[in-house]
């Protein structure tokens, strides 16, 4: 079961299938306003899908909000450091919208009030942190395998990983003796000046020696060189210390999309932020 991408309208682009069970509206076309609503509508009629979740310009915000959306989040500046990015979403089931993970929410609570300081890393002689190119697909895919029993996409399968390799996605990876054994990469809009951080797997022999916070130290040094402004990740609720490692990189909290990713097995909630460089 595997959620599907594709352009709808003129140039709006959405994620969509029972896995997430949702509609993920990744790009709005900027000609798509008049139409974009009820095409959602209609796919969720056709689909009985539970959710609809968009990332739209501050300018569209409005247009979600008469149709009955909700703010989930928000990431001011977002494109090109001017506009903000508005999440929003509308619940087709009210028991998604309200089985939030409470226990989570409370630890993050705790973990927003506390002062968060970088701590400076030491060097690791043993392993090499670096780009990671189409020599490293297969084990880029084997660590995702190992590592998410689900994924929102198709990151298991080595297709999809070169396809974004060409398009706009670097990988970075953490080596030891020419295994890979953590990977993480960076979504990048060029044009919106603006990059996920995103795809964080570390092999469980390897977690405990902060091999994430290295991958983030050193995917902003290249953010930095391409003149990207705000960068931004979507981080499980439940996973606190991955929380940890951007509040402690200065990121900030911008809203929680609630039941929103199918991760390891299971529809989750997620954590926005961002900061900007």
């Amino acid at each position: 079961m595997e959620d599907r991408i594709e352009t709808i309208c003129n140039d709006s682009v959405i994620q969509h299938g029972k896995l997430n069970d949702r509609i993920y509206l990744i790009k709005l076309g900027k000609e798509d306003i008049s139409v974009i609503l009820a095409t959602l509508r209609e796919i969720i009629r056709e689909n009985n899908y539970t959710k609809i979740f968009c990332k739209v310009p501050e300018w569209a915000a409005p247009f979600f909000f008469a149709d009955g959306y909700l703010t989930e989040a928000i990431i001011p500046n977002f494109y090109s450091k001017k506009e903000a990015a508005f999440f929003v979403a509308k619940y087709m089931d009210s028991d998604r919208l309200m089985n939030l993970e409470k226990g989570s929410l409370g630890s993050l609570g705790e973990l927003l009030k506390t002062s968060k300081k970088r701590e400076e890393l030491p060097k690791i002689p043993a392993f090499k942190v670096g780009f990671l190119g189409n020599e490293d697909v297969e084990q880029i895919t084997d660590v995702y395998k190992k590592v998410f029993k689900t994924y929102p996409f198709p990151i298991h399968k080595p297709g999809y990983i070169l396809k974004t390799m060409k398009e706009n996605v670097r990988y970075f990876g953490v080596k030891k003796k020419e295994k890979l054994v953590a990977i993480s990469s960076a979504e990048i809009d060029f044009e919106g000046k603006n990059a996920e951080m995103t795809d964080f797997a570390t092999l469980p022999d390897f977690r405990g020696l902060k091999l994430g916070q290295y991958l983030l130290a050193r995917m902003e040094k290249e953010m930095k060189t391409l003149e990207i402004a705000t960068l931004y990740t979507i981080a499980r609720l439940q996973s606190i210390p991955m929380n940890k490692v951007f509040l402690k990189y200065q990121y900030q909290y911008g809203g929680t999309l609630v039941r929103n990713t199918n991760i390891s097995g299971n529809i989750e909630s997620m954590n926005v932020y961002y900061k900007y460089i």
